[in-house]
């Protein structure tokens, strides 16, 4: 049989879908080149697609740390897993009685939940509250519980798709089977909304692989909780306070480290694990915002 040839609307859109992979996959290879560029030629000729020396030096500082680094990275993957799946059974627990048009209350509920998004009580007081009344400084819990663990913006948009998604004549036919809601929840509403819950999912995970706020804030004495994150910021600022230095012998310890190329190895080492992991979640990804947004 054959092939029909591409149209050239066809050829336009592969071709601006071409360039747009380029150019979004181009700043993370010279971030890694960056990072194996020997230290003296990325000072002296910038950074390069093609550097004409290469170093893992960078990477040598880095892993110079041993269990250090591999127990913050064993915190971020605790405090990233267990935070997307508190942020997502919370969400969806908030977001379903939302999307039931004949719940007593709705419009108030819907109003406080929008209502955080545009007030809050600001970082003093919260730190006041987290610190003193609930007591998570220099805990597990200051990685997991401040600003992360629930989002107005997440209950909104998982409610818009139960709303818009999900027929009501399931809901319906299953209260005549005589279930009841929280059955409706599990056998019905969690398979249909998986589209929305993994993309939520997704940017709950995020949120939290990249948070370094809290761990700064909370976290003071014991340094072993601290995430990827707050571990490379850490290198970061050691690496200028020694190169500030009046100190002789710190300022040529200094000389030593390859500044720039580390803080470029660090920015790839901390954005590695979302790259590889990411792409198993893009098919949902775009099918929970295309039905939780368009049709909201």
């Amino acid at each position: 049989m054959k092939e029909k040839p591409f149209s050239p609307y066809q050829i336009v859109t592969n071709a601006i879908m071409i360039i747009w992979t380029i150019l979004i996959v181009l700043p993370f290879l010279l971030l890694f080149m960056s990072s194996i560029t020997q230290e003296q030629v990325l000072v002296s000729n910038g950074y390069s697609f093609f550097p004409k020396e290469l170093s893992l030096d960078s990477y040598k500082y880095i892993l110079r740390s041993g269990g250090t680094i591999l127990r913050s990275y064993g915190v971020s993957i605790l405090v990233t897993v267990v935070g997307t799946l508190i942020n997502i059974i919370l969400s969806a627990l908030m977001a379903y009685p939302l999307s039931v048009k004949n719940l007593p209350g709705r419009n108030i509920m819907m109003f406080f939940v929008f209502f955080t998004m545009l007030f809050n009580g600001g970082m003093v007081p919260s730190y006041i509250v987290w610190s003193n009344w609930f007591g998570i400084k220099d805990t597990i819990f200051a990685q997991l519980l401040p600003n992360l663990l629930l989002s107005a913006w997440n209950v909104m948009m998982i409610r818009t798709y139960f709303q818009t998604s999900i027929p009501d004549t399931l809901y319906e036919a299953a209260q005549i089977d005589g279930a009841t809601q929280f059955r409706v929840f599990r056998s019905i509403v969690l398979p249909l909304g998986k589209p929305i819950l993994v993309t939520m999912g997704t940017f709950a995970g995020l949120a939290y692989w990249n948070d370094w706020t809290n761990g700064l804030y909370y976290i003071s004495k014991d340094k072993t909780l601290y995430n990827v994150q707050n571990l490379l910021n850490q290198m970061v600022q050691n690496i200028q306070y020694l190169s500030q230095s009046s100190d002789a012998n710190m300022a040529a310890a200094a000389s030593t480290i390859p500044t720039t190329g580390v803080q470029m190895a660090i920015a790839f080492v901390a954005i590695l694990p979302i790259m590889l992991i990411f792409p198993y979640f893009s098919k949902y990804y775009t099918k929970g915002i295309a039905l939780g947004a368009v049709k909201g």
